[in-house]
């Protein structure tokens, strides 16, 4: 089990739809959440892409010195970049982290947003693209290692003579992750990628999707890992869960949800369709757990305004954790979270979750190279009685 966290590059806040609690999307505030994720134990950060972000290369290569294990899990997007250059960035930002570059295959599914950077296919016709341009990239930065060239000619994307001269740390090539939901999404994850990631969904429908990818990886002898991506609204107790969950829909109103929902209709993505019939666009103030807890601990407020991963487990320490071991079951090994805001949850969640989670990875993550009491000292003399989590 390997827990992410995230960096917000399009902004943070404490409220949903609400520039209330807003906190400003700059590098020192990037930093501080990297460097929390870090020292806290993560095992890496999902940086996001689309035009509503900071570019998550530069963000990430900007963050290589302030961090000393975290991994960065960075955005390619098949389209907008050539795949030689691409592969190219790829090598050289997982040499000068040291080997901690993962990459997220990311087709998109917003035509307009698309459009604005110079991106005019169709669903088809995209992940037709993606699946050249990532077997070029993987294929590039394979024979980089031996010093050979590539000649590529598909439909979309091609190259004559490509060849990378340094080669990254990663053999043969940083790790790919990639996420989708239609047919072609599964058939590219099937075909070429490391890690296949669902957005949060109810684990029996969570469980149908990976059944479907592994079957289609299988009739290719191949295997692959699998992650989800949740957001996470932990406390003491549950009761103070939903009250915050609660909270962070405090300052939304209907013609923002209905605007919201009416943007991500005119998606052509078969994942963000799949978050929007989670709610249906329909929430009550007075009670946030109505219609939109779909099952057990697993909330759809977050999806009435943000687009993409719209679920977020939310409970006690023990209710999310136990959540967590569920999805572990399906076969789920990465969980990629985050929380508003979220500097504040990352710790939140690692203070109150992380002891609940696996032996194996507790031992990881509680090994800091620290001596000495933890906590505030009392009175100026003692140190304050170890008291477990749970």
């Amino acid at each position: 089990m390997k827990i992410f966290w995230f960096i917000p590059t399009h902004g943070d806040s404490r409220y949903l739809g609400s520039s209330r609690g807003a906190r400003v999307a700059d590098h020192a505030y990037f930093k501080q959440i990297a460097i929390a994720a870090d020292s806290l134990g993560y095992e890496g950060v999902l940086l996001p892409t689309g035009r509503s972000c900071e570019d998550s290369w530069i963000v990430a290569a900007s963050l290589i010195d302030a961090t000393r294990r975290l991994k960065f899990l960075v955005a390619l997007r098949p389209g907008l970049v050539a795949p030689a250059q691409s592969a190219r960035m790829a090598a050289t930002l997982d040499r000068l982290s040291g080997g901690r570059l993962l990459v997220n295959l990311v087709t998109g599914g917003d035509a307009e947003e698309l459009a604005g950077d110079g991106q005019f296919l169709g669903h088809a016709e995209r992940y037709a693209q993606s699946a050249e341009f990532i077997r070029i990239w993987r294929e590039l930065l394979a024979r980089s290692h031996l010093g050979e060239s590539l000649d590529f000619d598909g439909e979309h994307l091609g190259v004559r003579g490509g060849k990378l001269l340094y080669p990254p740390l990663n053999r043969p090539y940083p790790p790919v992750f990639f996420g989708g939901s239609s047919g072609p999404a599964h058939e590219l994850a099937a075909e070429q990628v490391d890690t296949y990631l669902t957005w949060g969904e109810p684990p029996a429908e969570v469980g149908k999707k990976l059944a479907d990818v592994r079957e289609r990886a299988a009739a290719r002898g191949r295997s692959l890992r699998y992650g989800i991506r949740l957001h996470v609204v932990v406390r003491e107790t549950e009761e103070q869960a939903w009250r915050a969950a609660g909270e962070l829909l405090s300052e939304l109103d209907e013609a923002t949800v209905a605007a919201a929902q009416a943007r991500f209709k005119s998606m052509d993505s078969v994942g963000q369709r799949r978050m929007a019939e989670l709610h249906g666009g329909r929430f009550d103030k007075a009670d946030v757990r109505r219609g939109l807890e779909i099952s057990p601990n697993l909330w759809a407020g977050v999806g009435l305004v943000r687009g993409g991963a719209g679920t977020a487990l939310v409970g006690s320490p023990q209710q999310v954790a136990e959540r967590i071991r569920e999805y572990a079951e399906l076969g789920l090994e990465y969980f990629i979270l985050s929380g508003y805001p979220h500097l504040d949850e990352a710790h939140r969640f690692a203070e109150l979750v992380f002891p609940l989670l696996p032996l194996s990875l507790r031992e990881k993550l509680g090994a800091p190279a620290l001596t000495g009491p933890f906590g505030e000292v009392v009175a100026n003399s003692y140190a304050p009685r170890a008291v477990s989590a749970s």
